[in-house]
């Protein structure tokens, strides 16, 4: 084959393929795209998938405290910090020191009521009896004045008008007014005892009852420690209420105390007064008492002399 020939035969391939390329590509752009292979899911597993959790941010490290206290434990639901709803969740032995607390506060404010009718009565009586025996000249005048009323003043006559009676034929004046006086001072004595009962019992509640509310403070953060060791967790949300519970005995010590303390240095000087009043009436009554032992001299030495 000559040389020719080959580049004939070489030029004719080369033209085929070509042509082949042309139809092919023709054939390409014509057709519809093939569809998009779709991938299936894979077959349910027996193992439970983990779900990674994101890290905590700083943010949400610092705002977790807040929301465990906010929201209810896994528990329960979150506890109500009322006065009653403390008082009803508290230790045995903190509810009968509350208990013994208020009992304590109402005999407080009972002894107020009664021991303020008690002086007003007793403080009004012994002025109007002071009042009616102001212009009395003798004993007997004034146990007229007063009438039949029983009263300290009508007491302090009695008892002058029978020292003067048992002691007649003594003749010692400085003798009569001694023993009167004496029997003066156990009524008086007498009507201060009358005049303070109950202020005992007032004083000793204002003594006492914040050591009594703190014994059951301290007993009930005992109990609460304990149940804190048990838990295991220093929650606030779980620590606070015991600690409440326990200060609520504390706090109504105190509101037993202060008002005890107060009503008895009230009654302290209101009785003082009364007292004063007492001895006014125990004066004026010895002024009587010397007016008759001098009127008894005085007709007994011309007596004599006869």
């Amino acid at each position: 084959m000559t040389l020719r020939s080959r580049v004939i035969w070489g030029a004719a391939a080369a033209a085929l393929l070509l042509q082949a390329v042309v139809a092919q590509a023709q054939q390409a752009a014509t057709s519809p795209p093939a569809p998009l292979a779709v991938a299936q899911p894979a077959p349910p597993s027996s193992a439970v998938p983990v779900t990674q959790q994101p890290a905590p941010s700083a943010t949400d490290a610092a705002a977790a405290p807040a929301q465990d206290i906010a929201k209810p434990s896994a528990t329960g639901s979150l506890r109500e910090l009322s006065p009653w709803s403390m008082f009803m969740s508290a230790d045995w032995l903190v509810k009968v020191v509350i208990l013994i607390l208020f009992a304590a506060s109402l005999a407080t404010w009972t002894i107020l009521l009664a021991k303020t009718v008690q002086l007003y009565r007793a403080r009004r009586q012994l002025s109007d009896n002071l009042g009616r025996i102001a212009e009395s000249r003798s004993l007997n005048e004034a146990q007229i004045a007063l009438g039949a009323a029983d009263s300290i003043l009508i007491s302090l006559v009695a008892a002058a008008t029978q020292e003067i009676r048992m002691s007649a034929d003594t003749g010692s004046e400085a003798g009569i007014k001694e023993r009167a006086a004496s029997r003066f001072s156990e009524i008086a004595k007498i009507e201060a005892r009358a005049i303070r009962y109950g202020m005992g019992l007032v004083a000793t509640v204002g003594a006492t009852a914040p050591f009594v509310g703190l014994f059951g403070t301290v007993w009930g953060i005992m109990n609460s420690f304990i149940g804190i060791s048990k838990a295991q967790t220093t929650n606030l949300a779980v620590v606070a209420p015991g600690i409440a519970e326990a200060l609520l005995a504390t706090a109504v010590g105190l509101g037993a105390a202060i008002p005890a303390v107060i009503i008895y240095n009230y009654f302290s000087r209101a009785t003082k007064g009364y007292m004063d009043l007492v001895g006014r009436g125990t004066g004026a009554v010895g002024r009587l008492l010397s007016r008759d032992i001098d009127r008894y001299q005085a007709r007994a030495i011309p007596a004599a002399a006869e």
